[in-house]
């Protein structure tokens, strides 16, 4: 978009406003909004008509829900950026918005089909613009209508500052990556983010688990691990990766020492032991000491870091040291960092980390899934329409 003569054109800006609300409806975190303030004020400054949607939730199609509208967040975009950002809420036949103005436009989930990427719908939500921008990486690795089917059919489409920022901050971690690469993953189950790690041995030097994934790869090298959470099913596809980490030299740190408690809870009391004394009532809820100190070594020591997911349960205090460490490691360390997931940006939030982290991308699934190497097909047909342009 930086690239583009806007000025009285019609601007379609896809953003990803889905933030989290509480039960009165009252936004508790605006990151999401105020990362996509670059774009809007960009298409604003350079003379667009500004239209922007968003999903919020998980309505149900074709019908409308004043729990999943957008009216909060347009008046919190509103008294970010200055100026009146009216809600319209039935846009798809068409919409007027002046030059120089922007506009809200109610959930783009609320319209039948918008999930299913359906054409005709497509096709509508191109015929209100002159410019399609996708500035919204979080969804990124979806095929929608806002996020892939207009890109299709626009006059004209483009990433947003969001979206490229984000491109070329992943880029830079993985493409060409400063080494050692060292990459923190952890979270519950190591079943959701199996193809991650395989993906991930293959090209870093230090590959960190955390969490119940920590658990199932101790399992994998022989350690007791008591009662804590854990995929034993999936312990010989930990060992393989621990075998083919060495065999090329790189490795996964096991932990040395581990915090237990008797039960999952914030009052549970938390005895730190050494791994292999790990008992069978025991627990696992965070990485020990010795283990953080190991950790924080190896991050001080890296020239990149991606990091998704807390190393313990850092919700209760007791059990948060391990997450601390490493975020703060992080922090300190000359290696460019990047950091996503939700999770990772509550410890980040947290431990008020944000202005210390290389990069902080907004994209869950997005992020994981351009870990994992896969094609992200909103950015792909993008990636298309400027071959396209190019030839043309």
């Amino acid at each position: 978009m930086a690239d583009l003569d806007l000025a009285g054109r019609r601007v379609f800006i896809r953003a990803d406003m889905n933030v989290p609300q509480d039960d009165r409806g009252q936004i508790t975190d605006d990151t999401r909004i105020r990362a996509s303030l670059a774009g809007v004020r960009m298409a604003l400054g350079k003379g667009g008509a500004v239209m922007v949607t968003s999903h919020l939730g998980r309505p149900t199609e074709g019908q409308f829900s004043e729990a999943d509208s957008l009216a909060p967040v347009a008046m919190r975009l509103a008294e970010l950026i200055g100026r009146e950002v009216p809600l319209l809420r039935d846009w798809v036949e068409g919409v007027q918005v002046k030059a120089g103005s922007v506009a809200m436009l109610e959930n783009c989930r609320f319209n039948k089909g918008e999930k299913k990427d359906d054409e005709a719908l497509s096709r509508k939500y191109a015929a209100l613009c002159d410019v399609y921008v996708n500035d919204a990486f979080g969804t990124a690795h979806r095929a929608e209508a806002s996020t892939h089917g207009i890109a299709k059919f626009a006059p004209v489409a483009c990433a947003g500052p969001l979206l490229a920022a984000e491109l070329e901050a992943l880029g830079r971690a993985l493409a060409s990556p400063k080494r050692p690469l060292v990459a923190i993953v952890a979270g519950s189950k190591v079943s959701t983010k199996l193809t991650i790690l395989k993906s991930l041995s293959q090209r870093v030097d230090q590959l960190i688990v955390g969490g119940g994934i920590a658990n199932t790869f101790m399992l994998a090298a022989g350690l007791p691990i008591g009662k804590s959470l854990c995929e034993a099913d999936l312990a010989p596809e930990a060992k393989e990766i621990l075998v083919m980490m060495q065999a090329r030299g790189a490795a996964v740190p096991i932990p040395a020492d581990v915090v237990c408690g008797k039960e999952f809870s914030a009052a549970t009391k938390a005895t730190v032991k050494a791994a292999k004394d790990v008992e069978d009532d025991d627990l696992i809820l965070d990485i020990g000491p010795k283990t953080s100190a190991a950790y924080a070594k190896v991050l001080q020591e890296a020239g990149t870091i991606v990091w998704n997911g807390p190393v313990g349960v850092f919700e209760f205090d007791a059990f948060a040291n391990g997450t601390r460490a490493v975020a703060e490691a992080i922090a300190a360390s000359k290696a460019f960092s990047i950091a996503g997931g939700g999770d990772t940006l509550a410890a980040i939030a947290k431990y008020k980390l944000a202005d210390r982290i290389g990069y902080i991308s907004t994209g869950g699934g997005a992020f994981l899934e351009f870990l994992e190497g896969r094609t992200l097909p909103a950015v792909e047909i993008l990636e298309e329409r400027a071959r396209g342009a190019k030839k043309g």
